[in-house]
């Protein structure tokens, strides 16, 4: 609390990111969601002949060729596609754009009970009110609990964090089709590692009120790039721009509109580096489920893992730690039953499947 912060601020109980460890110590990050390959090898290519003296000029407030790569990748027009600073600014302004209480009405924002957790941030921090829609039996999302429940916009990630699971574009075009008057945001963070991959883009031509969200952080291994962006009908994708315009007109700067692009246009990298990811999910899946722990089926580049039973998910977390191999632990609700294991290469889920057989033997021994 501080005499010199607004209430707004001395109020707002922020995001937790995943721990990023410090320098020296070696350490197997499976915390974060990041990806484990490098970036392109044309995004090496971009930067070693990017000149540095255009950094003196301001970037191009609409992404300029990085729009025109996603427009041509996803099949839509320029005018479609929002670029941000990440999908975290990205969906910040959606929540302010489209469900902010002073911008819209007094209705609440449909978000699944258990879910992205920056999305009850984005609500307390912007007025907005809320309510939870439970998930149903092993986390699954019913699309008829969000039909007839009065609300002023709805947000699902696609697939669903931290749970991992995913839903259809037969439930997602229902949501749509039942609250024609609320946007309907999509969060695709991690839709490229569902198999198949499917998404919600396919659908707007029919649903003016749908905005699909992306990020490069994740399939494009460009965590530290920070460029996310929104596809959308021209109207919704002219409001973000009205509200960035208000805030940052600069949000995605020359090098990273460049780099985001090379990385975009590699399809044939970008799909082997998924197509090893999804096996390593199975293996780390197979392997885990043979050490009695319970999982539902994952379509995103972690699972979401419960222990076997006599072995506390929260001890394992403290326990892997020390053994230098970083998980997520959410200590609240049925949550803290569960951890989040981030997909790493062959040799890092090998060393976790290790780590995880060696703490149910002690637990067994004890």
């Amino acid at each position: 609390m501080s005499k010199y912060w607004n209430k707004k601020i001395n109020d707002a109980e922020p995001y937790v990111a995943g721990e990023q460890p410090k320098e020296g110590r070696k350490i197997i990050k499976l915390n974060t969601n990041e990806n484990p390959y490098a970036p392109s090898p044309k995004v090496a290519e971009v930067m070693a002949s990017f000149d540095i003296a255009e950094l003196r000029l301001y970037p191009n407030t609409d992404g300029g060729k990085l729009v025109q790569t996603i427009a041509d990748r996803e099949g839509v027009s320029p005018s479609q596609v929002f670029c941000g600073n990440g999908s975290d600014e990205v969906l910040a302004l959606c929540f302010q754009t489209f469900f902010e209480k002073d911008g819209n009405t007094d209705l609440p924002v449909l978000t699944p009970d258990f879910s992205y957790s920056f999305y009850p941030v984005y609500e307390s921090f912007y007025d907005i009110k809320s309510k939870k829609i439970p998930l149903r039996e092993d986390f699954r999302l019913e699309k008829t609990d969000y039909e007839g429940v009065p609300n002023c916009g709805i947000a699902i990630a696609n697939p669903n964090a931290p749970t991992s699971r995913a839903i259809s574009l037969d439930d997602i075009s229902y949501i749509c089709e039942k609250n024609p008057d609320s946007v309907v945001i999509i969060d695709e963070a991690y839709a490229y590692f569902a198999e198949p991959y499917v998404t919600a883009v396919t659908l707007l031509p029919k649903y003016p009120n749908l905005c699909v969200v992306r990020t490069t952080s994740k399939s494009y291994s460009l965590a530290g790039l920070r460029i996310g962006y929104a596809i959308a009908s021209e109207e919704l994708i002219e409001g973000l721009k009205r509200a960035r315009d208000s805030f940052n007109s600069y949000p995605t700067d020359r090098l990273a509109q460049i780099v985001a692009a090379a990385a975009i246009s590699d399809e044939e990298y970008h799909r082997e580096c998924r197509a090893k990811i999804i096996a390593t999910r199975k293996y780390t899946e197979d392997a885990l489920k043979a050490l009695g722990f319970t999982m539902p089926e994952s379509s995103a580049n972690f699972v979401f893992a419960r222990p076997p039973k006599g072995l506390d998910a929260g001890l394992l977390y403290k326990n892997l730690r020390e053994k230098g191999i970083l998980v997520r632990y959410f200590d609240k609700d049925v949550l803290r039953d569960y951890l989040r294991i981030t997909i790493g290469t062959d040799e890092e889920m090998e060393a976790l499947v290790a780590a995880c057989t060696e703490e149910i033997k002690n637990v067994q021994n004890s």
